[in-house]
């Protein structure tokens, strides 16, 4: 029933299987990727028609985390899968980047990538099996691709490269890199570091490309073996050069005049009238109005690309390898907790950090388990920033994509959470862009936390270069413009300190550049960034020595771990009451370790007082303070240090004799106590008449809350 074609290599010590034939047999190609106990099914769809009136690729990629993979029922109250987590829509933006430039140029079909995880052994990451599989499938399916691709992560552990490193490694590791690219090109980088060089940074790169070549092989060894036909590509109509050589005539001046225009708005409506101008007099027909868009987009890039190759010399007039003008201002947010405006040229984020404590950290549900994160950092791009009206939505990809970079960039310099015990929480609004937001959220983020007393261990800048290759020629862009990004052939992002790189994201357009390009971006990376941190210093070059009056302030202290049920209380009902009296908010970790926060310092230290009184032992012949709890016939139970009760005597209330015990105290009453003794079974005796005798005091005081 089943004709099954199987491809078996060992990859990384561990067995890589490429199974098609058995599964979703109806998609136009679909393999089953296994590596270790991870097993993942990628499924590749394209429509038979192109879809018409567009001048983009409609690719979607889909990347989903079925919890059965790893035996697990998902939580909350709707037993199955919802929208898609965190990871799943950076994964499926993972695979997007490196195919999306590979397939055939006017290939315009709806094309749909799925990758389900079906397995998990909690030590193999799907997300580069899904890119393998995703390979696997396109270049079996007949669909215009111009692969395979190949994908490998990379670790960097005692001064070595790992191949693929396990959960346990990357713990250990500097280095957390995806690398993925053809047989003789890197198409994509993402990657988190531990302040890295640049040299060690291209050397892991070009490591991940080695060492990915023998899964290209593979899917090249299974297409020959059951690869359908491969699909024709549309040819351009006829009308369509007609009609370029026509555009290029009406368009071309006007086009070339606009460019030269160095502010971006005043751009913008030159290009719109000079786009306008040529559709007007060149009276389109209705087949003609299909294809303007596309070919005036042609036409744009090869004005603005020429023009950079030619001359050196770009879009707002900087050459090459200068930084647009940058203001670094902090504090001008005055009750927040850090703040920060970060402006590059036209592209501007207005950063805030704000400080938290462990009941502020975000839970996440992974299919790896249940953790934490305490560093949470959100990125949004309003459409004003861009001078745009339209509705506002959720973050959608970008955003999350573009958040999850800068916090990559900024999380190797974190302090741990011993030496500081906040949730940090950073938000980032875009207010103006034009070009390389994410890094502009980098520089800010770090000015906002440094703002905010957050000892990161170095201030992180980051930069974004571009790249114009025509044949063998090609020039290196720094801090490139929005027009750049969109008319460019690279977006090669670097973060990081004085010291090395903390994050490195490449994309690429073209089918891949060499290693003499990468080494050139990076080095003129450096510099950039190096002269971004130097205009950053001027608002701010270290943290400051304490977190800000608004701020909670945290105060960690230690207590036997035997005392924490008397801490909490029955149904938590101690721990209740101190927080809902001195207002202040309190964590206890299972090792006794307990973090009281407040605005307020005196809430603070009434709490952390309350704490201690709790855990404290009693000692004979101290004096306390003591509440009146119970009176009976022959004494008075006081509570004392919190939840230790004890009694005092009769005869111990006072000097003379007493007939009755509401003579001297009643319940509610607040009275100094002196411990006389504590018995074998932890007993207290306690008396009124000693602490008389001692001191001189009146016995019975107003009745207040116990300390």
């Amino acid at each position: 029933m089943f004709t099954v074609h199987r491809k078996e290599i060992t990859w990384g010590g561990r067995k890589l299987v490429m199974e098609t034939g058995k599964v979703a047999r109806q998609a136009d190609a679909a393999v089953m990727v296994t590596y270790g106990d991870t097993m993942v099914l990628c499924t590749a769809v394209a429509q038979k028609t192109p879809k018409v009136g567009i001048d983009f690729f409609p690719l979607t990629v889909n990347y989903q985390e079925k919890t059965f993979a790893a035996g697990k029922i998902p939580g909350g109250f709707f037993k199955r899968e919802g929208r898609p987590s965190e990871k799943e829509t950076l994964t499926s933006r993972l695979i997007d980047r490196p195919i999306r430039p590979l397939f055939a140029k006017g290939f315009q079909n709806e094309t749909q990538i799925i990758c389900t995880v079906l397995s998990h052994d909690l030590e193999n990451d799907p997300d580069v099996v899904s890119l393998v599989g995703t390979s696997a499938a396109l270049t079996l399916s007949g669909i215009p691709f111009l692969g395979p691709i190949g994908g490998a992560r990379v670790g960097y552990v005692d001064n070595q490269f790992v191949l693929n490193p396990t959960p346990e490694q990357l713990e250990n590791s500097q280095l957390d890199m995806i690398v993925a690219g053809t047989n003789d090109a890197v198409l994509m980088v993402e990657s988190e570091a531990g302040q890295l060089s640049e040299e060690t940074m291209l050397g892991a790169v070009m490591f991940a490309h080695r060492e990915f070549q023998p899964v290209i092989q593979a899917i090249v060894e299974l297409a020959q073996e059951c690869a359908k036909e491969p699909w024709d590509v549309p040819k351009p109509p006829a009308e369509k050069e007609a009609l370029r050589a026509r555009l290029k005539t009406a368009a071309e001046d006007n086009l070339r005049e606009a460019y030269r225009e160095t502010v971006k708005q005043a751009r913008v409506e030159k290009v719109s009238a000079a786009k306008a101008a040529a559709i007007e007099a060149l009276e389109l027909t209705e087949e003609e109005a299909k294809l303007i868009g596309g070919l005036l987009k042609d036409l744009e890039k090869k004005i603005v690309r020429g023009n950079i190759l030619e001359t050196g010399l770009r879009i707002d007039g900087r050459d090459t390898k200068t930084v647009r003008p940058i203001v670094a201002e902090v504090g001008i947010l005055p009750r927040a907790h850090g703040s920060a405006l970060f402006t590059r040229g036209e592209t501007q984020a207005l950063a805030v950090a704000t400080l938290g404590t462990g009941q502020d950290e975000q839970i996440i549900d992974a299919l790896e388990g249940e953790y934490r994160e305490n560093f949470m950092l959100h990125y949004n791009f309003p459409p004003y920033s861009v001078g745009e009206a339209s509705f506002l939505r959720s973050p959608g990809r970008r955003e999350i994509g573009h958040g999850k970079l800068a916090w990559r960039a900024i999380h190797a310099v974190m302090p741990t959470k011993e030496a500081f015990p906040y949730t940090i929480r950073v938000v980032s609004e875009i207010t103006e862009s034009n070009g390389s937001s994410s890094m502009a959220t980098v520089c800010g983020t770090s000015l906002a936390m440094m703002d905010a007393g957050v000892p990161i261990e170095r201030p992180v800048a980051g930069i974004a270069m571009g790249l114009i290759k025509e044949d063998s020629g090609y020039a290196v862009l720094s801090d490139i413009l929005g027009d750049e990004d969109h008319l460019g052939d690279m977006d090669f992002k670097v973060a990081g300190t004085s010291t090395g790189v903390t994050s490195l994201q490449m994309d690429i357009k073209i089918t891949g550049i060499t290693e003499e390009i990468m080494k050139t971006a990076l080095a003129q990376a450096r510099d950039g960034r190096i002269h971004i941190l130097g205009e950053m210093a001027r608002a701010i070059d270290s943290a400051r020595d304490d977190v800000s009056s608004n701020a909670p302030r945290i105060t960690t202290i230690s207590i036997p771990k035997d005392k924490i049920r008397e801490v909490i209380g029955t149904g938590g009902k101690v721990i209740r009451e101190i927080c809902e009296v001195t207002g202040a908010k309190i964590d206890i970790d299972d090792d006794g370790t307990i973090k009281v926060a407040a605005v307020d310092s005196d809430a603070g230290q009434a709490a952390i007082d309350w704490i201690r009184n709790i855990v404290a032992e009693p000692e004979v012949g101290v004096i306390y303070t003591g509440k009146v709890v119970k009176v009976v016939d022959f004494g008075a139970f006081i509570n004392f240090l919190g939840a230790r009760d004890g009694l005092c005597h009769i005869s111990e209330l006072a000097q003379e004799r007493v007939g009755k015990v509401t003579d001297v105290v009643n319940e509610g009453d607040t009275v100094k106590v002196k411990v006389l003794g504590i018995d074998d079974r932890g007993k207290v005796k306690l008396s009124l008449k000693a602490v008389n005798q001692e001191t001189g005091e009146e016995i019975v005081k107003e009745a207040a809350t116990a300390e």
